[in-house]
């Protein structure tokens, strides 16, 4: 449990497929991409959650789902994606709390390495990215390959 202002409470867990339709609309009120024929397909979910429940997590304010967060490994390095914090929650400290926990998740499963990726407009994650110690590798170039638009 993790004390938020005002005195509120709020608590991290780990999500499951029961989650998904809130998920989703997390996603969609925070702006963010919805692929639900790709990535964020219920299938696409159903498996992340099978093979990595450790790294779907969600923060609830008042048994409300307020916050996501998919992370995920390879085993070599882990990633943080979908974080996302419904807009009238935002300044609270969820995302950093959910990115904080998929940390330790991360950790926990010995990857010393985590990435996110970041849209360049939006600077209020990068903010907050950096805030947590994540600094920019323009050494690196992001390229993807994708079967279509919709994934």
């Amino acid at each position: 449990m993790c004390e938020m202002s005002a005195g509120q409470k709020m608590k991290i867990r780990r999500l499951t497929l029961l989650d998904y339709e809130k998920m989703a609309e997390i996603w969609k009120r925070s702006g963010l991409p919805f692929k639900p024929k790709g990535r964020d397909s219920k299938a696409s979910i159903k498996k992340q959650i099978k093979e990595t429940p450790d790294l779907i997590l969600g923060a609830e304010e008042n048994d409300e789902l307020v916050g996501v967060i998919v992370a995920s490994t390879e085993g070599r390095k882990g990633w943080l994606n979908r974080i996302a914090v419904v807009p009238e929650k935002r300044g609270k400290g969820i995302a950093k709390a959910l990115i904080r926990k998929a940390e330790e998740a991360l950790r926990e499963r010995e990857i010393k390495i985590i990435g996110l990726l970041i849209h360049k407009s939006n600077s209020t994650s990068i903010k907050l990215a950096k805030s947590l110690g994540y600094i920019p590798a323009p050494e690196i170039l992001y390229l993807t390959k994708r079967e279509s638009d919709d994934v």
